[in-house]
This record gives structure tokens, C-alpha cells and sequence, in this order.
């Protein structure tokens, strides 16, 4: 008897895993913060779900996505017209949060630095390449710069905080017109790393370095970044109220308008931070039932009060609530075979 019921326990228990659901997605690490937490919290309120996300970037993620291998992906940029093209199945943009991408250094100063548009744009093209230059000391009078020279950081893989930061370089700087995308060609002496994580340990490895990455990144690592001038020429730090200040105004509409694509970068707002984007899940709108359906629970609850509430505590803005209403209505949409 006894053996008889370990059996049977054993095939009952056997016969829960399997009913179970595991749902795949990858992308982007400029959001890869909140989705752990947000997969991990859903879990406990779908035991019998499942979502493995792996931050491997958002040109990785929606490589896979367009393979099928996945059963969603993560980007913090739209997808291109050539992406679109590729894809099988039509994909649904849904917008999460909106992040900010920060402009971190290894830097002992005086004070927080500041940078204007036109200065970025000269140290990631290589032509600032000293902490003395004369542009930097104009920028930041009472801080003193070391004689060291600038080791500039990037992303070695297809990236969606490239696309975001190469996005605000190409609207502020005729240098930059037309080489926005998540892989640029950087100039010859620049280091790269993979994830915005790599980013972050080669900045934190070499003193006088400089890099671009998402805001949680830079807080997680206790990395100095610095306050941007924006389009009104205010220098502006990022933070929960200066990112939200970027999606003010007719963005919610423009938003609507344009299926939930949009760039936020360079923002003509009062205070907004200028680096800021929002970034998005990118969902196929017809899938298989059983998964579609957990998938699309995962969404409501993401863009609920309690998904949006933890995004505010790991330092990611939360979606206008308007935006949010319009996104579920579209997620309601979706077609489940």
C-alpha cells in the first residue's frame, strides 16, 4: 500500500507540473529590472505560470521573436520597417514603463556635472576626448578636471539603449543625423561591453571613464551620472519626475495615434529629463490560447495598479493611466487559437 501511494502521489504530482504553463521572452536589459521583479510577483498570483525572460537586447530579443523562439520580446525601441517586414505574425507594441538612459562617469568632482547636448554629442564621437577640455570647464565652472583622458563606453550588441541614446545624438547634433539605431559605428578607441550591465563595470574598472546606460543601472551600481540640458536649457537630472515630465503633454494622444510608438527623446516639456524613452513589450497578436492567455493576464496585471506601483519603487515612471486604459483595449484584441 505504501508503495502504492508514493506512486500515486508521484503521478499527481507529476500530472500539476505538466499542466503548468513556461513562457519564454528576451530583450532588452534597459527594462530587465522591473520584468524580473514583475514575473517573479505574477508567479505568486499564477502559480501554475511561468516566464523565463533573458536580458540578451533588444535586437537579440526581437531576432528571436521573428524565429519563433520566444513567445514575446522586449525592445526599447519600435520595431524598424525591416523588422515589421520579417516577422510572420503582425506584433502589438505595448508600452510598459518609461526609463531614462543617463550619461554615467568615473569621476572624483566637486559637484554633479553638467553636460549640454552639444558636448554629449562631441564626447561619443570622439572629439572631446580630454576632462580638461576647455567646453567641460566652461559647462562646470568651481569643479576641477583631472588631466585624464576620456575612455568612452558603449554596448557591443544590438541594443535598444543605443537605439534611445543614438536617437537623442542624432536630434541635437548634425554629426549624428541618420546614424540613430540600436548598433552605431563607434569611433576607434571606444570600449565596448555587452547589456547595459557591462556598460556599467567597464565605467566602473576605469577612472576617467564614460558611458550611457539605463538610470536603475547607474543607482544599483551607486554610479555618478550626469545632469543633461534639455530642448528648454534647463539642466535636468534624471529622476521619477523629470522622466515623467518627458510623456506630458500630447504624448498619451500621440501615443494612441501612432499604435503606441513614439519617441520621447528631446522633449520640448518644462523639466523633463531629455534622455528619457519609453519601453515596450512586443507581443505577436495572434498566439496559441493556452499561452496567449496567460500572456495576456501577465499584461493586465503588469499595467495594473500593482505592476505600476512596483515600476515607481525600482525607478522606472509609470504609464499615464490613460495611456494604460488605451493599451489594454488593444491587448483585449489579441486573437487566441
Amino acid at each position: 500500500m505504501k508503495k502504492i501511494f508514493t506512486l500515486l502521489s508521484l503521478f499527481g504530482a507529476f500530472n500539476v507540473f505538466a499542466a503548468g504553463t513556461l513562457i519564454n521572452g528576451a530583450g532588452a536589459t534597459f527594462p530587465e529590472p522591473i520584468y524580473t521583479k514583475w514575473f517573479a510577483e505574477f508567479k505568486k498570483v499564477e502559480p501554475g505560470t511561468s516566464i523565463n525572460y533573458q536580458g540578451i537586447g533588444s535586437g537579440g530579443g526581437i531576432k528571436q521573436l521573428t524565429a519563433g523562439t520566444v513567445d514575446f520580446a522586449a525592445s526599447d525601441t519600435p520595431m524598424n520597417v525591416e523588422e515589421n517586414k520579417a516577422v510572420k505574425i503582425p506584433v502589438l507594441h505595448v508600452p510598459t514603463v518609461i526609463g531614462a538612459v543617463v550619461v554615467t562617469y568615473n569621476l572624483k568632482l566637486e559637484k554633479p556635472l553638467k553636460l549640454s547636448a552639444e558636448v554629449v554629442a562631441a564626447i561619443f564621437s570622439g572629439k572631446i576626448n580630454k576632462w580638461n577640455d576647455e567646453k567641460l570647464i566652461k559647462l562646470n565652472p568651481g569643479i576641477n578636471f583631472p588631466k585624464l583622458p576620456i575612455v568612452v563606453a558603449t554596448r557591443a550588441d544590438g541594443s535598444g539603449t543605443t537605439a534611445v541614446f543614438s536617437d537623442y545624438l542624432s536630434q541635437v547634433s548634425p554629426d549624428w543625423k541618420g546614424q540613430a539605431g540600436k548598433t552605431v559605428d563607434w569611433f576607434r578607441g571606444s570600449v565596448a561591453a555587452k547589456g547595459n550591465a557591462g556598460v556599467a563595470g567597464l565605467v566602473q574598472q576605469a577612472e576617467g571613464a564614460i558611458g550611457y546606460i539605463e538610470l536603475v543601472y547607474a543607482l544599483q551600481n551607486k554610479l555618478a551620472f550626469a545632469q543633461i540640458q534639455n530642448k528648454k536649457g534647463e539642466y535636468i537630472e534624471a529622476n521619477l519626475k523629470s522622466v515623467s515630465a518627458a510623456a506630458g503633454g500630447n504624448v498619451v494622444k500621440d501615443m494612441v495615434k501612432n499604435d503606441f510608438k513614439l519617441s520621447i527623446t528631446n522633449s520640448e516639456a518644462s523639466g523633463a529629463y531629455p534622455i528619457s524613452s519609453f519601453t515596450w513589450l512586443l507581443i505577436n497578436e495572434t498566439m496559441p490560447k493556452e499561452k496567449g492567455f496567460q500572456i495576456v493576464k501577465m499584461l493586465n496585471w503588469c499595467l495594473g495598479n500593482t505592476g505600476q506601483d512596483m515600476a515607481a519603487s525600482l525607478n522606472f515612471a509609470p504609464l499615464p493611466k490613460e495611456l494604460r486604459e488605451a493599451v489594454l483595449i488593444k491587448v483585449k484584441g489579441l486573437k487566441l487559437n
